[in-house]
């Protein structure tokens, strides 16, 4: 059962008490990442998660990871375009250990200038390190081919120039400004009550409790619709298309998903059988759908041979078209909305997975929809409703483009 509990200051409290478990998972959700940074500023979401580990007026870096691992509990976080995220996981019997450090560090980082330096060694590796990752970096172009150069554009880890140049006074800067409490969510799922958790908040976490101004920041969204390339060194070409779709809250946007697994989201998809199964001309090739308040991104991808670009990029296409004129079968559609259904019910199965989504849910929508009824939502979905999505979805005429390779030139949009 989810019950949620907003704060007098704004911070608002989640917990989702799933019986008979003998764990907690909980975390801590900032509504800011990539899209919300200038460009001076790219990269420092993402940056101020890794000094978060680093020390804090109690604990130095060893100590943290220490202190959690002496309770058996796991820890980490991730950024996103739009979230960063803290979270952790313990017993039951050691859940209040695992919040007090969880907070500790999240409200009372004190970013040591030789933890910086070192960290910023670290941040540049892992930057060097999506440039070796083809897949990865191809999705980073296409974004900005989609976006352009702002908002949902600029890349999580930022410029590695950026990096290093920030300073202390930056991050506090920026996490005074952004980790404000009503920017903030906190949320348990597991075994625990809302009393408990509540007691948790208070005790441990007053910072997040206060009454503090908050001024937000409006995202710089534009959708530039081009074609961009990087020139690799490596044996595979890496193409991606990007079509615009629904925004995340559209009530189409269930539809939008389950047409677009259809289409390439496993192997039984129509991509997968055509452009290898079919024509053998990549080894991964798949669609997915990114979604965001202001629009979404369906992102095509594959990966090929340099001398199959061509044939890859019109059994892609062709494909489409098809898919747009013929539509799908009853068969198609019914077992894309089993897949939807059953990967809900494997996430009620997972206290990190049920924390995260409800966690989300209130930081995007202000409220958490109860599982029963998101259910009820996806086996309301009609064939009427996915053939709509299906002609919102892949017009041509707003398509981007990226591709990574041994390429010299964009690729054609047509």
């Amino acid at each position: 059962m989810v019950i949620t509990k907003q704060f007098p200051g704004g911070l608002r409290l989640v917990v989702n008490k799933m019986e008979g478990l003998y764990s907690v998972s909980m975390g801590v959700l900032v509504g800011t990442g990539s899209c919300f940074e200038s460009a001076e500023e790219n990269g420092i979401s993402h940056f101020i998660e890794h000094m978060m580990f680093k020390g804090t007026n109690k604990r130095n870096a060893f100590e943290i990871s220490d202190a959690m691992d002496r309770i058996g509990a796991q820890v980490n976080a991730f950024t996103s375009k739009d979230i960063t995220c803290y979270y952790a996981k313990s017993t039951s019997d050691h859940a209040e250990e695992a919040f007090e450090i969880l907070a500790d560090f999240v409200s009372d980082s004190i970013f040591p200038e030789e933890e910086m330096a070192r960290e910023k060694g670290v941040v540049c590796e892992e930057i060097a390190m999506a440039e070796d990752t083809p897949d990865d970096l191809c999705r980073d172009v296409l974004a900005q081919a989609f976006y352009g150069e702002e908002g949902y554009g600029r890349t999580i880890l930022g410029p590695a120039e950026n990096v290093r140049s920030f300073t202390r006074e930056d991050l506090k800067k920026y996490v005074a400004e952004r980790y404000n409490p009503k920017n903030l969510v906190v949320c348990f799922a597991g075994n625990i009550g809302m009393e408990e958790a509540c007691a948790l908040v208070e005790k441990y976490f007053p910072s997040a409790l206060a009454d503090v101004p908050f001024n937000k920041r409006e995202k710089k969204i534009s959708f530039a619709q081009s074609s961009l390339y990087k020139f690799k060194d490596i044996e595979q070409v890496h193409i991606a298309y990007g079509y615009p779709s629904l925004p995340r809250d559209d009530k189409l946007m269930d539809a939008s998903i389950l047409v677009n697994n259809i289409l390439g989201g496993g192997m039984s998809s129509r991509l997968f059988q055509k452009v290898r199964e079919q024509m053998g001309l990549a080894y991964t090739v798949y669609s997915y759908i990114s979604s965001y308040t202001e629009g979404s991104i369906l992102y095509v991808y594959a990966g090929i041979n340099p001398s199959n670009v061509g044939k890859a990029q019109e059994a892609i296409f062709k494909t489409i078209e098809d898919f747009r004129r013929d539509k799908f079968t009853k068969e198609e559609f019914l077992r894309e909305k089993e897949q939807l259904k059953s990967s809900l019910i494997f996430s009620q199965e997972s206290t990190i997975s049920q924390m995260t989504m409800c966690a989300k849910q209130m930081l995007y929508k202000n409220k958490v929809i109860d599982f029963s009824e998101r259910i009820k939502e996806i086996e309301n979905i009609t064939m009427e409703d996915c053939v709509r999505a299906l002609e919102l979805n892949y017009h041509t005429e707003h398509l981007a483009a990226a591709a990574v390779g041994k390429v010299k030139q964009p690729l054609v949009i047509r």
